[in-house]
């Protein structure tokens, strides 16, 4: 696909949601956090989210948040309905899930995020049966991720963590 004149950067933040046309390019950062990225091949439409946790602890009755998995999805269901198109027509990339602190055990709420976020991407694949065509998820570090929308391409930049245990 011939990339736009203009093109508008969509840099989103951990919680934020964006869905547009083939004039943008979306870019986050994810570290235990999840991004799913949808595509329409034909309008040259898209999303992405970039969540950081699988869910809310209490039921919400507000607006979905993108901070919260599940509520994610609402976002995107919520756009693909406003553009008259099927979920099923969008292609699906799924990114994240890093282990930012691997030597590090934690506890309570907290412990485990990185899986958690990973299951959570899962369940939402399956549950929606999403047209899955690619997915970078777990291992340790962090990922830089560009989406442009007017191609569709996903482009993924895994930096692993490196551990010294020099010893003096």
């Amino acid at each position: 696909m011939k990339k736009p004149a203009r093109i508008t950067d969509i840099i989103l933040r951990p919680g934020e949601f964006y869905f547009g046309g083939r004039q943008s390019r979306i870019r986050t950062t994810l570290g235990s956090c999840v991004s799913i990225v949808m595509w329409h091949e034909k309008r040259l439409i898209g999303g992405m989210c970039h969540y950081l946790l699988p869910n809310r602890s209490m039921p919400h009755r507000m607006a979905p948040d993108g901070r919260y998995a599940d509520e994610a999805i609402e976002l995107f269901m919520r756009e693909i309905s406003a553009a008259n198109t099927e979920l099923s027509e969008y292609q699906v990339k799924i990114f994240g899930g890093g282990n930012m602190f691997p030597r590090h055990k934690r506890r309570g709420k907290y412990a485990n995020v990185p899986s958690k976020n990973v299951i959570a991407a899962r369940e939402i694949v399956k549950h929606y049966a999403l047209n899955v065509i690619g997915v970078n998820l777990g291992g340790v570090g962090h990922r830089q991720i560009v989406f442009d929308v007017w191609s569709g391409d996903v482009w993924v930049r895994h930096v692993g963590i490196q551990h010294s245990d020099s010893s003096a």
